[in-house]
């Protein structure tokens, strides 16, 4: 850990993406997706086997890694934020609201300010309360609604404007000149880099990216078939290609699907997109080796939540399954941390702000719900027993992941009430895919119940943030 008097304080950029379960990364396992860039990181890095988004929808979890807290206490619901039209229907809105109806205690970059820091974030956002209310210096973000091209932005919650050719090349090159002004700066800096994919749409992407990979060389996972078939879902393949453009602004060249277009094309189309991220993590880590930051810079690479992408038959995020929950994360910082992968840990977003903030010699507040793993990371013994972690969905699902098992309850997303306390019961070590519910079988009983209890007294024991905002 490092000295907080020290000028060999670290600088640290949090680059997070969107929507990236960890079993689409070549560093964990997958042999298709050409990920290299993210491979050297892991493989320079310490890399966690298993972890886990607390609430798989963007909002919430970007609200969990920011907070340290889980949705449920930091943002008073369970998923994004939207507002009621007169028509009845709900739209999020575009931008954050002013001040902070959300993320009320202390958050990351306000911890890291400080302890002496510069922050700034680059990319997007989708957070309720302005960056600048929590503790963010400078920021430059876009709309909520995503898109690739033809995209909005705001500096400093300035006026809107649109930026010529591909957001996410345009973040990366504000990446680019953020990291040149800071080579002869003095205080260190906290940058918050997030980038948009492989979130949909995947077809508004460079045309290499799109024909990258052949739908015929596709893995599938097993779970993805239902008596031998494969998930069609023509309204959910029309929101992965065009996202909002599709089924909000219903575009006409939206309407109309491919020929031929199946599952396989569309995992194609997410590895491309994922192939992107890559390509933007490894232009990061060319700008800090450019200017002369990369042997004091930490560098957390993840995802805010997985993609269901027709396991079960689901499409999109927000479930308590693997494919949704699961995502990739590394710590990379030369010099400081031994390079090596952690198989006994489950890591969680929540755990993120105070592993950064012991790794930088600052204080971890009281009010933050996650574990400080920075011992772990740095080699050492994990200072509590790593006994699970906690999940909670837009649906009202609640559950345990342990590194064996998975158990799940249902609650009223609105008010909290146990709707199920038996929702879901999974050995993960002979059921990986999640095909064998366990919830009415006979064996495992003392365990089940165990899991239970300790998902109930969890549920009964955290508390919900208090907010007049919700609708």
């Amino acid at each position: 850990m490092i000295d907080s008097a020290s000028p060999s304080r670290p600088n640290v950029v949090l680059c997070i993406c969107d929507q990236l379960r960890a079993f689409e990364v070549g560093c964990y396992g997958n042999e298709i997706v050409r990920t290299p860039h993210l491979d050297r990181l892991a493989t320079e890095g310490v890399r966690f086997e298993t972890a886990v988004s607390n609430n798989p929808v963007c909002m919430p979890a970007r609200s969990c890694l920011l907070s340290g807290q889980y949705s449920r206490t930091c943002m008073g619901s369970l998923g994004n934020y939207a507002e009621r039209r007169e028509d009845g229907s709900t739209t999020m809105p575009e931008y954050p609201m002013a001040g902070r109806p959300h993320l009320p205690a202390p958050t990351l970059p306000e911890m890291f300010k400080t302890l002496g820091y510069d922050t700034a974030l680059v990319g997007k956002w989708h957070i309720h309360s302005a960056p600048g209310s929590l503790g963010f210096d400078y920021s430059l973000y876009p709309r909520v609604h995503h898109r690739h091209t033809g995209q909005s932005f705001v500096e400093n919650d300035g006026d809107e404007f649109q930026v010529d050719g591909f957001s996410v090349r345009f973040e990366s090159d504000q990446v680019g000149g953020y990291l040149r002004d800071r080579e002869n700066q003095e205080n260190p800096f906290f940058l918050y880099y997030s980038i948009s994919p492989p979130h949909m749409p995947v077809m508004d992407a460079p045309e290499s990216y799109l024909d990258m990979y052949d739908p015929d060389d596709i893995p599938l996972r097993p779970n993805v078939f239902r008596d031998g078939r494969l998930p069609y879902d023509e309204h959910w393949f029309k929101v992965y290609l065009w996202d909002f453009l599709f089924y909000e602004q219903k575009l006409p060249f939206t309407r109309i699907l491919p020929d031929g277009f199946d599952l396989r094309h569309l995992i194609a189309l997410y590895y491309g997109m994922t192939t992107w991220v890559d390509d933007m993590v490894g232009r990061l880590m060319r700008f800090l080796r450019a200017y002369g930051l990369a042997e004091n810079t930490i560098v957390v690479f993840l995802s805010d939540h997985g993609d269901n992408l027709g396991s079960h038959h689901l499409f999109n995020k927000g479930r308590l399954i693997e494919e949704s929950i699961r995502i990739p994360l590394v710590f990379h910082a030369p010099g400081r941390l031994k390079p090596r992968v952690d198989t006994t840990s489950t890591a969680q977003l929540i755990d993120v702000m105070p592993t950064l903030l012991s790794l930088c010699g600052g204080f971890v507040p009281a009010h933050v719900q996650g574990r400080d793993l920075a011992s772990t990371i740095s080699g050492g013994p994990c200072p509590k027993v790593d006994d699970g972690v906690f999940v909670e969905t837009s649906r009202g699902e609640v559950g345990l992941r342990t590194a064996t098992h998975t158990y799940g309850i249902r609650v009223d997303p609105k008010c909290g009430t146990v709707l199920d306390d038996q929702e879901c019961f999974y050995d993960l070590r002979s059921d990986p895919y999640q095909l064998s519910n366990l919830r009415d079988a006979r064996r495992d009983e003392e365990l089940a119940a165990g899991l239970r209890d300790r998902v109930l007294a969890w549920h009964h024991d955290t508390p919900w943030m208090q907010s007049g905002v919700f609708g």
